[in-house]
């Protein structure tokens, strides 16, 4: 009879009546993280630290809520039954996309009243935001959400995960693909790709290391989501495979296309403080 460890509890620790979920805890060590590394790269490229702290003071409100009505909305059967649950957030169920959406409002706004270059905060910023999505998707690890279909003790593993991974994603005694980590790995790749070559010469255009965040990201993203069982079907598709398939071939496009008609583009690393 196989040993089972308890899992891992959602709730860190209670402040008095007021209970401190893990996953707004990863979810903000993440964000502290990247607002971190993008104020160092911001103050090579001539961006202020103000300026990035303006962003995020307008963009992360914003980024939460585009977050939060992305998910309720594409799970409307459910909330329209519960309304009071859309407000809690802590429980999980926020949508990367929708968040993306958000803060590239936020960012085009602030960076047309500030007189900054749009692509440019885009490539600063890029880097940071795929290594947040990675360490946040650890939250979605610890509240037993975004995982795959049913799967075999045995599945795991052969993957040579360590036991508390293994065992946290066993729900109501059924083990599951832990898609959680496939996406995580592959945005911490994407991060490590990302800022080892923004730094070479001629080779990335202003807005190009934003676009090859968006091609990276897509690419993972339309794969992994396609393992998924907790997302909603839109034809042959899930609905984010579907945007990821359009920011995939949309990013590609983009790219080639300011390569081919502006040829006096700025190089990324032209920007310097």
């Amino acid at each position: 009879m196989e040993a089972v460890l308890a899992k891992i509890d959602p709730i860190a620790f209670e402040l008095g009546p007021i209970p401190v979920h893990w996953y707004g805890i990863i979810i903000a060590s993440a964000m502290v993280l990247a607002v971190f590394l993008a104020v160092n790269e911001g103050q090579k490229r001539g961006i202020k630290e103000d300026t990035i702290y303006d962003l995020l003071l307008w963009g992360l409100p914003l980024a939460l809520i585009c977050a939060r009505l992305y998910y309720v909305i594409f799970q409307w059967q459910y909330y329209r039954v519960y309304p009071s649950e859309i407000y809690r957030i802590w429980d999980g169920g926020i949508a990367i996309y929708g968040g993306l959406i958000g803060a590239f409002i936020v960012v085009l706004v602030l960076c047309k009243r500030q007189e900054i270059s749009a692509w440019l905060m885009l490539d600063v910023v890029a880097p940071t935001v795929i290594l947040a999505q990675g360490i946040g998707r650890w939250g979605n690890f610890v509240n037993q959400e975004a995982h795959g279909r049913a799967t075999s003790r045995f599945f795991l593993q052969r993957l040579h995960l360590p036991e508390w991974i293994i065992n946290q994603m066993r729900i109501n005694g059924v083990y599951y693909q832990p898609t959680f980590l496939y996406e995580s790995v592959w945005d911490i790749l994407g991060f490590i790709l990302l800022v080892s070559l923004r730094h070479r010469l001629h080779l990335f255009k202003q807005g190009e290391i934003f676009l090859a965040y968006l091609i990276w990201y897509a690419l993972g993203r339309f794969f992994i989501e396609g393992m998924r069982t907790d997302s909603l079907m839109l034809g042959a598709l899930r609905v984010s495979q579907w945007l990821s398939l359009l920011l995939f071939i949309g990013a590609i496009i983009v790219g080639v296309w300011r390569r081919r008609n502006d040829p006096a583009l700025a190089w990324y690393l032209d920007a310097k403080d």
